[in-house]
């Protein structure tokens, strides 16, 4: 199995990187190890998170307060958006659909 993980979650992974950053030097960075890390667990787990916006699975980061939105197409979990929890979820709704 692989990942790939699309633009625009890679967008999400920077803006929250520039977040974390902005709040405290190297916090930035740990918030990206630990995403990433959340996302290589769905090597194994990948399809056992619930399922939201009627088709994609979502994984709840350990560290951090957002959200992995993601889809398992044959041996590929792709990654759609990695989105902050705390905000509105009628914006995520708009995003996912």
């Amino acid at each position: 199995m692989k990942i790939e993980i699309l633009e625009s979650a890679l967008d999400d992974l920077r803006a929250g990187q520039t977040f974390y950053e902005g709040q405290r030097a190297g916090l930035g960075n740990y918030f990206l190890d630990s995403l990433f890390s959340d996302i290589e667990s769905l090597l194994i787990t990948a399809s056992v998170h619930s399922i939201h916006f009627d088709r994609y699975h979502r994984l709840l980061s350990k560290r951090f307060p957002f959200a992995v939105y993601y889809r398992k197409e044959g041996d590929t979990v792709r990654i759609y958006a990695v989105l902050d929890c705390r905000r509105d979820p009628e914006r995520a709704a708009e995003r996912l659909k």
